[in-house]
């Protein structure tokens, strides 16, 4: 199974779980990293979160994905925060994140640059639009590698 599908379906397993301790289920990733596999689920809440909300989940979601069995092979479970500069890739994402600064990193260049920064505006179907010192700019979905909170304002 591959790895993208793996996480989709270990995300449906979980996400009443998580959600039953009050936090939300941010993201969820099954990625090699040298010769070992690993499960990182992703968490978060309005409060933010610490160890013992990574420990909570841990043993909330242990056993579901135990008794499912919805891997093929031995990984390491990691739950964690999703981080400060954490990349927005979901609708839930973006709107939850309007407002906030950000950090885009396009494709190929736009306006002669790859790299944006401003307020997430809103993203529809087509663009990600930002407000930036220069005034409103609307970049292409099809062009965007990636859009992360910028970091560097908090």
């Amino acid at each position: 199974m591959a790895a993208s599908n793996t996480a989709s379906k270990v995300e449906k397993l979980i996400r009443p779980a998580v959600e039953a301790l009050g936090l939300r289920l941010w993201d969820v990733r099954f990625i090699k990293e040298g010769a070992s596999w690993y499960l990182r689920v992703y968490i978060d809440s309005d409060d933010g979160i610490d160890l013992q909300n990574c420990t909570d989940v841990s043993h909330a979601i242990d056993p579901i994905i135990d008794r499912e069995d919805p891997i093929d092979r031995a990984y390491f479970l990691e739950v964690c925060s999703p981080g400060l500069c954490r990349e927005l890739k979901t609708d839930a994402h973006f709107e939850a994140m309007k407002n906030r600064p950000v950090k885009v990193h396009t494709i190929r260049a736009e306006e002669g640059q790859r790299d944006f920064e401003g307020i997430l505006l809103e993203r529809t179907a087509d663009a990600v639009i930002l407000k930036t010192d220069e005034g409103e700019i609307s970049l292409p979905r099809n062009n965007i590698s990636s859009v992360k909170l910028n970091d560097d304002n908090f």
